[in-house]
């Protein structure tokens, strides 16, 4: 079924038709541009809106009682290089936390949804200019959301190559972070729709164990990463659909199972005896 786009105009002139084209692959970064996400933001002051944009939610919490607990936010959904950047980990992020890519619309109808937080990459070309990696990630929206949530999600792109994957199968989702937890239950939904795979302690570039990682910065010192392989994300969307503009309105089966997968994840992570602060 297709929607509407859920952007009337995306970044006003700046964004030509050449996005249109524009397939978004994950390259392997040799290095980074920017030392930091506030380093970004102060080189490329102005660019907000048509170099990359930030996106997030925040649902509100209310307890004014005194004889019980209040409620604490359990789980957030992160795109740390959305958009052009690492094609396919924004629609992810938002479909996760309970959100259609495209009219944000919440999906399925009654929830549950989860906070997102996305950093997009917006321009015609050379959006993995943008790219800063996890552990230089200083957004202070992003921190304080991870920092005040139970758990993070962090969906990410990257290489067949880099994932260490056989070419005769590319198609592979490595699952790291601190969290033991969610990693096994991430691993076994994955394995139970299909999906190939892999112990991100198996890939020590992937695993995303280091403490500086935004997905471990959390209430409880942990979370999990995704890292998925190019032809991975690019398999979840319609073929020859997967432009920036429009991959929100084709996505497939596959994009739904895997959705189904993690949101089944954490569902059972969130049904923890830890997951109730005392």
């Amino acid at each position: 079924m297709t929607y509407p786009d859920r952007r009337t105009v995306l970044t006003g002139t700046a964004l030509s038709a050449s996005l249109l084209n524009a397939s978004a692959v994950a390259p392997a970064y040799a290095a980074d541009l920017y030392a930091s996400n506030t380093d970004l933001y102060g080189k490329l002051a102005g660019k907000e809106g048509t170099d990359f944009s930030r996106r997030y939610k925040r649902h509100e919490l209310f307890d004014n009682s005194t004889d019980r607990r209040g409620p604490v936010n359990r789980t957030t959904t992160m795109a740390l290089h959305g958009g052009g950047i690492e094609g396919g980990t924004s629609e992810l992020c938002l479909a996760i936390a309970g959100y259609h890519p495209a009219t944000l619309a919440v999906t399925p109808e009654g929830g549950p949804v989860h906070d997102y937080w996305m950093f997009e990459g917006l321009r015609p070309s050379n959006n993995s200019d943008l790219h800063v990696t996890s552990t230089n990630n200083d957004d202070r929206t992003a921190l304080s959301m991870a920092a005040g949530s139970l758990n993070v999600l962090s969906l990410h792109g990257c290489t067949a190559a880099q994932a260490e994957v056989p070419t005769a199968r590319p198609e592979a989702v490595v699952v790291g972070g601190l969290s033991a937890d969610f990693r096994t239950y991430l691993r076994e939904e994955f394995q139970a729709a299909g999906f190939q795979t892999i112990d991100g302690s198996t890939v020590p570039a992937l695993a995303g164990e280091d403490p500086n990682n935004i997905c471990n910065k959390t209430l409880l010192g942990k979370g999990a990463q995704l890292e998925m392989t190019t032809e991975l994300r690019q398999s979840m969307f319609d073929p020859g659909h997967f432009s920036q503009l429009e991959r929100p309105t084709h996505t497939n089966g596959l994009f739904d199972a895997f959705v189904g997968a993690a949101r089944k994840a954490i569902a059972r992570l969130e049904a923890q005896t830890d997951q109730v602060i005392p």
